[in-house]
């Protein structure tokens, strides 16, 4: 008795820490949904290197754009040198000596300017640079989504596995109930005559037991609630029943063309190969001549005493310079060459990103399918073992079963309850997981009340920063002649994605 009491004990203390953090509430999966969409540390770090992503575009868009440099200098020169050699006798000895008599001079000036510099064509560079970024904006904000449907479902994990937790400690908490009651009734029979000495022992070994059950509960609870207190930013309170989710296709074939159209991962590959292959352009622009335009205006003075000459001496160039290359040492055909492998390689990730694709929805939807059948299961065992429990309990009464008979139906009775706690979790979250494979598990989806976070609005208000009225004119002329963007070789197919790229593979059991 006193370990059992210890345990019990150490089970309290383990339930009454992870409650302290819990506020007083009913909450929802809505309003867990609602906090980590906008507080989840994951989810908020990506979107913050999706904005990052953005400045990308900007970047290349600045090839456009003119460049303008200032530039001041002063300068000092002093200059000595031989001015006159003399032949002169200086010892007296009759012998002239050489005597070499030096000058120096000293000069100052200043120098101020400023230097213009217009990109007028870059032979597809500057287009394609841009080409590029904006296919890794799109790919970002895939990834994303990605990281979004992450969290949304490691929130609905972490919501229905405290629900489910809180479900099984309810019926080990109702066992220790009833065992206690049988064992009071057990005794006060052995009392009397009725049984003996070996029906209370089991009746003790029983509530042992469950005793021990109990406690495990309160510390499986106290895991899952710092687990859902890590993804959604707080402790859960007093939660109520998951909602039903989004429906899902009731065909595999449905729902695996859903994923192939919608999955962040095949579109962030999608979009990744899409820039690979405009950086093999941009890397064949570098053959490209390029034209830039020139100016440059500025003053100096020959004195520094006199800087006024910096207003009487102005000078004022302009021009356009031909840039031709013609070697550059193998530099050129070799970013090429790994342009184009980094592209075969964006086009392999595509492939692999559907088998992925393939993967996940075909898990999902065999497990959506199992824990279907196990919950139905799970139910008619439930409503079995309570009306043999009932049946068992009201014949030990009148002495046609023993106390053993009792406490092995309650086992029965409880086990079925806690497997059906399981089953319904599992089910639920089965069915999360085959929406996010499908790509259709985002925040706003799940709780349309919320404030979608937008990526294309900063996008949006970023991309055109820094931007002057010729920069449409200069792209545009720009893109005349460059390089086109050609897709990637296609790597050898498996069957497999022979049959993804074209029709459906069927690779799960239908209803």
């Amino acid at each position: 008795m006193l370990n059992r009491s210890r345990a019990l004990a150490s089970a309290a203390v383990v339930a009454l820490v992870a409650g302290l953090a819990a506020p007083a509430w009913a909450e929802t999966l809505q309003d867990a949904i609602a906090l980590a969409y906008q507080t989840n540390p994951s989810l908020l770090a990506q979107r913050a290197n999706q904005r990052a992503l953005d400045e990308t575009v900007v970047q290349a868009r600045s090839g456009l754009r003119p460049t303008l440099s200032a530039s001041a200098g002063v300068d000092y020169t002093r200059s000595d040198f031989p001015a006159l050699t003399q032949f002169v006798d200086t010892n007296g000895d009759g012998i002239p000596d050489t005597q070499v008599t030096t000058s120096s001079s000293e000069t100052d000036g200043a120098n101020v300017g400023v230097s213009l510099s217009q990109n007028l064509w870059t032979g597809g560079r500057t287009a394609r640079a841009i080409d590029q970024a904006n296919a890794s904006v799109l790919a970002g904000r895939e990834n994303l989504r990605d990281i979004e449907q992450q969290v949304m479902l490691s929130v609905i994990q972490a919501y229905v596995n405290v629900t489910r937790d809180m479900e099984i400690l309810r019926i080990r908490q109702e066992n220790l109930t009833v065992l206690q009651r049988q064992l009071e009734e057990t005794s006060a029979r052995f009392e009397v005559g009725e049984v003996t000495r070996t029906d209370v022992a089991q009746a003790e070994a029983s509530l042992a037991q469950s005793e021990a059950d109990l406690a495990s509960a309160q510390a499986q609870l106290s895991t899952t609630r710092a687990a859902y207190a890590a993804v959604v930013g707080q402790a859960p309170a007093d939660l109520e029943a998951a909602p039903t989710l989004p429906e899902i296709p009731a065909d595999f074939d449905v729902a695996l063309e859903t994923a192939l159209a919608a999955n962040p991962g095949v579109l962030s590959a999608v979009y990744n190969q899409q820039a690979a292959e405009a950086a093999v352009a941009a890397a064949r622009a570098e053959y490209m001549p390029s034209v830039r335009a020139t100016a440059s205006y500025g003053g100096s003075a020959t004195d520094l005493g006199n800087l006024d000459e910096l207003a009487d001496r102005r000078t004022f160039s302009a021009g356009a310079t031909l840039s031709v290359p013609l070697f550059t040492g193998g530099l050129n055909r070799s970013r090429v060459a790994q342009a184009l492998e980094q592209a075969n390689a964006a086009q392999i990730s595509v492939e692999g990103q559907r088998r992925a694709a393939l993967q996940d929805v075909s898990s999902a939807f065999a497990q959506v399918l199992s824990t279907r059948s196990n919950v139905a299961a799970g139910e008619e065992a439930v409503r079995a073992a309570g009306v043999a429990a009932e049946g068992v309990r009201q014949e030990a009464q009148v002495g046609l079963r023993t106390t053993l008979d009792v406490l092995n139906q309650e086992v029965t009775l409880r086990s079925a309850q806690t497997a059906l706690a399981n089953a319904r979790a599992a089910e639920y979250v089965a069915r999360a997981s085959l929406l996010a494979a499908m790509g259709g598990l985002e925040g706003p989806t799940l709780n349309p009340t919320i404030e979608t976070y937008d990526p294309a609005a900063n996008f949006d208000r970023v991309q055109h920063r820094g931007g002057l009225p010729w920069d449409g004119l200069v792209e545009t002329l720009d893109r005349v002649a460059s390089p086109p963007i050609v897709s990637a070789v296609d790597a050898a197919d498996a069957p497999v994605d022979r049959q993804l790229k074209g029709e459906v593979v069927q690779t799960a059991p239908r209803d």
